[in-house]
């Protein structure tokens, strides 16, 4: 009977330790927090268009994604954007200037990163255009820096830049 007992305990310890780790192997980072723009970290390359929040604060929350992004305006002053996203592959659409961004947010294989692809289109002189971005949301300093890595195109060729954001 102990025989039997110590089979059972074997099997049961065997078991709970598969389920951990493969529960922290499918596990996703999650991105919640107030993250304030680290210029010193950030890099922009040869991008003259530098253009990022000063301030944001991320909600991740099963799904869903909501991120309140502060970033300074042309007048001096402050904008406000509030954008909603779901974590299923699925079209996203929000407002951005005076069109709309669909984005489509698909995690990384092993689910470190966040791949977000958006497209936005827009009206110049009666031709539209179409504009599309890629970025990649990844945590850095053990969760302390939320880095941003985008890349979009231009006439020269594809611009790629790293934002950083410290946790608050």
């Amino acid at each position: 009977m102990k025989n039997n007992q110590s089979k059972g305990n074997k099997i049961l310890f065997i078991s709970m330790f598969l389920l951990l780790v493969s529960a922290g192997l499918f596990a996703q980072v999650n991105f919640t927090g107030t993250w304030a723009y680290n210029e010193s970290k950030s890099n922009f390359g040869t991008s003259q268009f530098r253009f990022a929040s000063t301030l944001m604060t991320v909600v991740q929350d099963g799904n869903n994604l909501s991120v309140e992004s502060t970033m300074p305006s042309r007048d001096g002053g402050e904008m406000k954007t509030s954008d909603k996203f779901t974590l299923d592959g699925k079209v996203c659409e929000n407002p951005m200037f005076n069109t709309t961004r669909k984005s489509t947010l698909t995690w990384s294989e092993d689910k470190t990163s966040l791949n977000i692809a958006s497209t936005m289109n827009f009206e110049r002189d009666g031709e539209s255009r179409e504009f599309k971005t890629a970025a990649i949301w990844k945590l850095a300093e053990e969760g302390k820096v939320l880095l941003i890595e985008s890349t979009f195109p231009s006439p020269d060729g594809d611009i790629k830049t790293t934002v950083a954001y410290d946790k608050k």
